[in-house]
């Protein structure tokens, strides 16, 4: 996908993980919204229009994920909803939750800290490490909450959630899920996953920034103390005044999603084989990560031995390349995976790991101009530091 913008025709966007471009149908909505404006708060008919926007996309947003609108609780983005699901306040004495986690969650929102649960080389989580950890909990008479990914930021694997379910289930814990990524990439049903909570942001799936929400499977499940107090808002787990425009197009990106979802994942699996195989072939010793398991069809994280990330990004940049070193919440800053290091993956390698990430307006052309930039840029450095050597 090349940039409109006059500086940027000739770019291409390839880090979707980080941020999806906004749709078109997301756009209309959010403008038609600022244009009428309004409280959802007020009783009067530019209010009520208001609460209608937002009760509209509510809607809209909880049949993405098979659940009731009535659960469903904006937030200010996946953040921010993660922390609102990561309470004591929900039933839970102590959190659990997998190594490879994004950093709202390993921070442990409003407990006081957060267990690391290990995963294996391909990045699921350990299913037997997890038995054992759901067993000490139990001893010690408490009750665990356990929070994981539906599928990972950086590698793209598909976790087992409905094992996880069973195994939290029969320990009686509460089980949160993180489904930022893996929403407009894979189907998703709250219910017949059997979680308990659920996260999901708006600018993954071609809706704004700064708009997410927190699911919860049954009404019966009930907060103590929400995060933000001070307001009736959200039928009191979240105070203050919605945004209506950012609400709106949530909801508009969502109905997108539940129409065009499965002609889309099949269009990204297509180019995620097409850009795997060329990798591969292009330069010797390349390494995907996760492969060897179910995955996303939109994630591709590569590595080559003796790469540097930090280095590969700007010569890719200079070429009209936008990916990413992995996760893109750490402030720009490159450094280790985490999630690499809880695979196990060496250092070496993961320091030269490049996320590719595709979506809904991608094209093999774009795929192309990656892999004729990517094989020059990982040659050019290989060769200067034999050189050095």
């Amino acid at each position: 996908m090349a940039y409109d913008g006059n500086s940027m025709t000739s770019r291409t966007y390839l880090d979707w993980n980080a941020t999806a471009p906004l749709r078109p149908e997301s756009r209309a909505a959010m403008v038609e919204a600022l244009d009428r404006g309004g409280n959802a708060s007020s009783l009067h008919a530019e209010g009520r229009a208001a609460r209608s926007i937002v009760e509209n996309a509510r809607r809209g947003i909880a049949q993405l994920v098979g659940a009731e609108t009535k659960n469903l609780t904006f937030t200010s983005g996946g953040s921010e909803a993660n922390a609102l699901a990561l309470s004591p306040g929900w039933g839970a004495d102590v959190l659990l939750v997998s190594a490879i986690e994004h950093p709202s969650v390993l921070a442990g929102g409003q407990f006081a800290k957060a267990d690391n649960l290990p995963v294996d080389v391909n990045g699921s989580l350990s299913l037997t490490g997890l038995q054992v950890a759901l067993e000490h909990v139990s001893r010690r008479g408490k009750r665990a909450m356990v929070s994981l990914m539906l599928a990972n930021n950086e590698v793209g694997t598909i976790q087992p959630v409905k094992a996880v379910a069973e195994l939290v289930y029969a320990a009686g814990g509460l089980l949160h899920v993180d489904a930022v990524q893996a929403a407009g990439r894979i189907p998703i049903d709250i219910n017949d996953l059997g979680v308990d909570l659920l996260t999901l942001s708006a600018h993954k799936i071609g809706g704004p920034q700064g708009i997410g929400a927190l699911i919860r499977r049954s009404d019966k499940l009930h907060l103590a103390r929400p995060l933000m107090r001070g307001g009736g808002q959200e039928r009191g787990l979240r105070a203050g005044t919605e945004n209506i425009a950012a609400i709106a197009g949530f909801g508009a990106a969502a109905a997108a999603v539940r129409v065009n979802l499965s002609s889309e994942a099949a269009m990204m699996r297509a180019l995620q084989e097409r850009l795997e195989d060329s990798l591969c072939n292009a330069v010797e010793g390349a390494v995907v990560f996760g492969s060897g398991v179910p995955r996303l069809p939109n994630t591709t994280l590569v590595s080559v031995p003796g790469t540097k990330a930090d280095t590969l990004l700007i010569a890719l940049d200079l070429e009209g390349m936008a990916v990413s070193a992995g996760s893109a919440c750490s402030s720009g800053k490159i450094a280790p995976s985490h999630v690499l290091a809880a695979m196990g993956v060496a250092s070496e390698l993961a320091l030269g790991a490049i996320r590719v990430s595709t979506g809904y307006a991608t094209e093999e052309k774009d795929v192309d101009r990656f892999l004729i930039a990517w094989r020059k840029c990982v040659t050019t450095l290989l060769k200067r530091q034999q050189v050095a050597a």
